[in-house]
């Protein structure tokens, strides 16, 4: 508006900074009539994050540099970090292949650095002929956070602050591959997978991750193939982790304000330094490996499928659940919100297109509404 600054609402300033930290006390709100000017707003969302990280610290570059990890890190163990990096960076490219392959589009890429080390390599195919959209993240990251923010990340959080004083911030590592992919046939799953590793500079580490499948439709075969595909990495490395981890997934996936969980499931571990570091990183790198095998031939069989204009409608109401899930309870979307991270980044998970219906609910005796048992009454696939 030229010759005067943009009013928004004061509920607009919350927003904004409740993403980098506490929200200023403000009177009234959008019915309230309390304004703040444009200038504001902007102000407050390129304060720094409570990692020490701007939302626009965040610098693109064309080459992207051979490893994203500081070459030095002191007492760090610098070795893991830059495999695990590797790790991931073997993994991104091996998964993008595939999905091209199977679609016929490339993905984009976008590649970032930030001053002090650390960065990342975003790849989404928007508009593909099999994917409404896929994305594939690898991110890097340093800084430091408040004991308790960093607790936000995973199941424990009181080990993080080993070696830390009381009220001193805590400086962290992290690197981790995170992905979606959203077919547009609704019998065709989504798929999400994370894998990634955390250090402190208290000398504290551990791993987390997990491969999980989301249908809108219920193929009792395709769960048999993507559970044991899982179960089969996992009994390599310890026989209990597979029923552990898939209960785990289970409990982490569920929407608890709805009673139901995103999807049906797969694996999910977090705080994992239970044995040594070498072991669960080959664990997580066969994890991240398998995802093309438990999830391509699933694809392959089912995005040439008829369906009708009610079933893309039910896809996308499950659609809506997903994006509830992220939002709300995603531990890996709030520490990003919480890090500074890349915001394109942190919500390349949501799908393009969705619906949120009022009081919905699928007709008994429907194929909706036998897959809606298995979200509220999770299963055992193998």
């Amino acid at each position: 508006v030229a010759g005067r600054a943009m009013m928004l609402p004061a509920a607009a300033l919350v927003l904004v900074v409740g993403l980098n930290g506490p929200s200023p006390r403000l009177r009234g709100g959008v019915n309230g009539g309390s304004r703040v000017s444009r200038s504001a707003v902007v102000n407050a969302a390129t304060q720094q994050s409570p990692a020490g990280l701007g939302f626009n610290s965040h610098k693109p570059v064309s080459d992207v540099p051979d490893s994203l990890c500081r070459p030095d890190d002191g007492n760090a163990d610098t070795q893991m970090r830059q495999k695990f990096e590797r790790m991931c960076r073997a993994a991104q490219n091996k998964i993008c292949a595939a999905i091209e392959e199977i679609d016929g589009t490339k993905f984009r890429e976008d590649a970032w650095t930030r001053d002090g080390g650390g960065g990342g390599i975003t790849r989404v195919l928007a508009g593909g002929n099999v994917f409404e959209k896929a994305g594939c993240s690898l991110s890097v990251v340093y800084g430091s956070m408040p004991a308790e923010a960093l607790a936000s990340a995973t199941e424990r959080g009181a080990d993080r602050a080993k070696g830390i004083k009381p009220g001193e911030r805590v400086p962290f590592f992290a690197c981790g591959l995170s992905s979606v992919m959203h077919p547009r046939n609704p019998m065709a799953p989504t798929m999400h997978f994370n894998y990634r590793y955390f250090e402190t500079d208290g000398g504290v580490w551990w791993f987390g991750g997990g491969t999980d499948i989301t249908p809108a439709y219920l193929f009792e075969e395709d769960m048999r193939h993507f559970h044991g595909t899982y179960k089969e990495v996992c009994d390599k490395h310890d026989p209990d982790f597979y029923r552990k981890f898939k209960q785990w997934a289970d409990e982490y996936f569920m929407i608890k304000h709805r009673g139901e969980t995103r999807g049906l499931g797969g694996i999910f571990f977090d705080d994992l330094n239970d044995r040594p570091a070498e072991d669960i990183f080959k664990f997580s790198t066969e994890c991240a490996n398998a995802v093309v095998d438990a999830y391509v031939p699933i694809v392959a069989k089912r995005k040439d499928m008829e369906f009708t204009d009610e079933q893309k409608r039910w896809q996308q109401l499950r659609r809506g659940r997903y994006v509830e899930f992220n939002l709300v309870y995603d531990r890996g979307t709030i520490f990003g919100l919480k890090t500074g991270g890349r915001i394109e980044s942190i919500l390349m998970s949501l799908p393009e297109t969705t619906r949120f219906e009022y009081d919905h609910h699928p007709v008994a005796g429907t194929p909706e509404a036998k897959i809606m048992d298995c979200f509220k009454k999770p299963r055992t696939w193998v």
